[in-house]
């Protein structure tokens, strides 16, 4: 098993997959909100392309809160992984949504700030997170790039499980996943430093790439 000592560290590494589009005009880097900002941080450099942000919510298991049953997206867009879903009440569902809807929001509005919507219209959006473990987000994340103009839809992970890297080529233009370990657990095994990232390193990062 190969581990990243953090979340930079994998962006190095997942740079050098994307190595094609390099010099290659109306890419843009999006971080998914939180964890995937710093590593997309380093890829945008290493591209010359622009950093924005994709703010996507899971939708985790009121019982257990990192088992995703879905992910919502800005302008309305919700996923939901039917199997897991299943094992829920609509009244269940609405009350995670409405909860992480408020959040999105509100990420939204601090990482926005001034600066205009996100329009995609006739770009290559390459979505970074820091792991892929059921693509739930990331596959949200797929739909809303869509949904905002985008040409052409490229996912890129460090490491990430068989199955959701499977459900996400049916999906997204291409997807770059560096690992994809046949006993893939949580994402956090395959980092030294997996801090939880604040909002601040957030707006750092956005503001240092702008």
């Amino acid at each position: 098993m190969t581990t990243y000592r953090d979340r930079a560290d994998a962006g190095r590494v997942l740079s050098e997959r994307l190595s094609a589009l390099i010099g290659e005009p109306d890419v843009v880097v999006l971080g998914l909100v939180r964890g995937g900002v710093p590593v997309a941080r380093v890829v945008a450099e290493r591209l010359g392309a622009p950093l924005d942000v994709l703010v996507v919510r899971k939708l985790g298991m009121p019982w257990a809160r990192e088992v995703a049953f879905g992910a919502l997206g800005p302008g309305g867009v919700q996923v939901l992984n039917d199997l897991v879903a299943g094992r829920l009440s609509s009244d269940d569902i609405a009350q995670v949504s409405r909860q992480e809807q408020a959040e999105l929001e509100r990420r939204e509005r601090l990482y926005r700030g001034g600066r205009a919507q996100l329009d995609l219209t006739g770009r290559t959006a390459v979505i970074v997170d820091d792991g892929l473990a059921t693509g739930a987000t990331a596959r949200a994340a797929v739909e809303v790039a869509r949904q905002l103009g985008a040409h052409r839809v490229v996912v890129a992970v460090p490491v990430g499980a068989q199955e959701a890297y499977e459900l996400l080529t049916a999906e997204a233009d291409q997807v770059i996943c560096a690992q994809r370990p046949p006993d893939f657990g949580a994402v956090s095994v395959y980092y030294d430093d997996f801090h939880e990232v604040s909002d601040e390193e957030v707006t750092e990062a956005l503001t240092a790439t702008a």
